[in-house]
């Protein structure tokens, strides 16, 4: 199986790190140590892939922000990992006049333009620092790799090729064209990453069309020039996808506006729905249920505690994609394995207190030795262990508690049921009029899932009653003034084909647990579609672009990345991960402009509706 993308981008940062040479392994002799100098674009790209140990292990003894107020170290090397912006320019040729470092090796997440290259050569020549600029390289590494088989575009400044932004009824054609070509930079990076030239499939009159034929456009020019392809030579792992392209699908958020207001039931997914989750990082206020405070007494302050899910995180691999209750199981099981191990290192550390010269003390002894050094070896492990799971205990059981404290089980079954036309159990009025069920936003999630999945729109009277419930449950109506207005241009008809239904209940820690079949959204059957070459009105008329141009000649069946233009969430990320264990050696890879949850996804809603 070909490298993930998360393994090519840490390559591309170690080898960046490592003054752009391949690291060297198995060396025993010491790293030079240099300061790592990076922008709050460059800071997200590298969070997510390298600790702060590894990159000590690399020599990185100090990493700041580029624009932080910063001491000249006049004997060290510095690495640049920035965007080239006019900003972050000026300040890299004020580093040189300040003759911050003893050498600058510059990179650049991005392809920087001649005439910024030519701001810094005259930096560097006004300063008499022309020989410590040492290297100058474009990375081409701009985008945010969080798994194996996910990525996004960008975490800061997101607002700026945020749906909201595609979509605002106010846009000059300037600004699209902005936003496409932001998306586009990033994409070229993920390919030129990836060390492939895909296939493009997108569909037609809409923004993921403008983005595919800009993309082909800049994927064309670059192999047109085959001196300086970046798709040619070293570049390209050989005959890695000699024969093999990948399938890129890009799709439209408008295909599917109901999953990113679902709520959902796997681990990662409700993770990002109610907690505080960004780049794999996890902060929770700790305490947050605990005893209040004597009366008169000062409120105790509320710790903010974060974690970091990460690869090497066992459990969490095995487990994000699982449904709660099964999580929650797992983590007992989890907890009782570590407390056996925990008795068995108790007791041995006993036995081996044992004083005294008779026969059976000594005899133990030996036959237990061997025990304890085992037990004792294993020590380090056996504290990964607990801090893991209490890590996920934590985290799990703050997840719980806003399950039960806003009933959003109900909410779960209520709206499978809706996007799947199984029949109610109960009247949608009734779960917005309950004071106990959930949170003004949770209700209204529901409502505009209930409206974007009914295939006639309900009638002015009807719709006034909801408005009011809606208003008396403190909603802000906003969102469905937008949704309303999408809806004419949209039919619920061509998102809502799949029938799954919810297969089982039983009871544990007061809350229902439910267990869906699996089911295809939209996304996945548009990418089911085209991989396996159905057809389908849906997909017929999508437009194909080959940039190498050798059109029919190469088949896509084993490898597709589709990216969702306006932004996408970890439910739909678990549905194509769940698809592709289905399917035989398919490979996957899930990509977004922005990753949103559903309150950031309401909120722009709420923005599109006001205007």
């Amino acid at each position: 199986m070909a490298a993930s993308v998360r393994e090519k981008q840490t390559v591309a940062l170690k080898r960046m790190l490592n003054f752009n040479a391949p690291p060297l392994k198995n060396t025993a002799a010491e790293p030079v140590w240099k300061v790592l100098i990076y922008d709050r674009f460059g800071q997200d790209i590298i969070s997510p892939l390298l600790s702060v140990k590894e990159l000590r292990d690399m020599g990185i003894t100090l990493h700041l922000l580029l624009h932080s107020d910063r001491d000249p170290i006049p004997d060290v090397p510095a690495i640049y990992f920035i965007m080239p912006t006019e900003e972050n320019i000026d300040r890299i040729c004020q580093d040189l006049r300040n003759q911050l470092y003893e050498s600058y090796f510059l990179n650049f997440i991005s392809a920087i333009s001649r005439s910024k290259l030519e701001d810094i050569a005259s930096a560097a020549l006004a300063a008499n620092a022309v020989s410590q600029v040492t290297k100058v390289y474009d990375q081409y590494l701009n985008f945010i790799t969080l798994e194996d088989d996910m990525f996004v575009l960008c975490h800061q400044n997101k607002e700026l090729i945020s749906y909201h932004a595609i979509n605002r009824a106010d846009i000059q054609d300037t600004d699209m064209e902005a936003i496409m070509d932001t998306i586009v930079d990033s994409l070229f990076c993920f390919f030129v990453t990836l060390g492939a030239v895909p296939i493009i499939r997108c569909p037609r009159g809409n923004a993921a069309e403008m983005v595919a034929v800009k993309l082909d456009k800049k994927l064309r020019e670059n192999l047109r020039d085959a001196r300086n392809s970046l798709f040619t030579g070293d570049n390209m792992a050989t005959g890695q996808f000699s024969f093999q392209r990948p399938l890129f699908v890009l799709a439209d958020r408008n295909v599917d506006m109901a999953t990113p207001l679902h709520h959902t039931w796997t681990y990662q997914a409700l993770i990002h729905d109610v907690l505080d989750f960004q780049l794999n990082r996890v902060a929770m206020e700790e305490g947050a249920g605990a005893e209040p405070s004597p009366a008169g007494a000062r409120p105790k302050k509320k710790n903010r505690k974060t974690y970091d899910l990460t690869a090497a995180d066992r459990f969490w691999q095995k487990h994000k994609g699982s449904p709660f209750p099964e999580v929650a199981e797992s983590v007992q099981e989890e907890l009782d394995t570590y407390r056996a191990q925990e008795d068995e290192v108790k007791r041995l550390k006993s036995i081996m207190g044992l004083e005294g010269e008779d026969e059976g003390a000594i005899s133990m002894l030996s036959d237990n030795t061997a025990k304890l050094t085992s037990a004792v070896s294993s020590l380090p492990e056996l504290l990964e262990k607990k801090r893991l799971i209490d890590l996920h205990t934590n985290v799990a059981t703050a997840v719980l508690d806003h399950i039960k404290s806003r009933k959003l089980d109900v909410y779960f079954e209520y709206e499978e049921k809706l996007m799947s036309k199984s029949t109610l159990d109960k009247s949608l009025l009734d779960i917005i009029s309950d004071p106990d069920a959930g949170t003004p936003e949770d209700k209204m999630r529901l409502f505009l899932i209930y409206y974007i999945a009914a295939l006639q729109a309900p009638s002015e009277s009807d719709l006034e009653q909801y408005k009011t419930a809606l208003l008396d449950a403190g909603c802000d109506l906003s969102p469905l003034n937008y949704i309303k207005q999408w809806k004419t241009n949209h039919s619920a008809a061509d998102f809502f084909h799949f029938n799954g239904r919810v297969t089982g209940q039983f009871h544990r820690c007061t809350i229902t647990l439910l267990f869906l079949l699996f089911q295809n959204l939209p996304v996945t059957r548009i990418l089911d579609n085209l991989m396996e070459m159905k057809s389908n009105p849906e997909t017929d008329d999508y437009r194909y672009f080959d940039p190498k141009m050798l059109r029919g000649s190469e088949r896509y069946d084993g490898f597709a990345i589709v990216f969702v233009v306006g932004g996408g969430n970890y439910i739909e990320y678990q549905n194509l991960v769940d698809y592709a264990k289905v399917k035989q050696g398919k490979k996957v890879v899930y990509g977004c402009s922005e990753l949103f949850n559903a309150a950031q996804f309401i909120k722009q809603l709420s923005q599109l509706g006001q205007k």
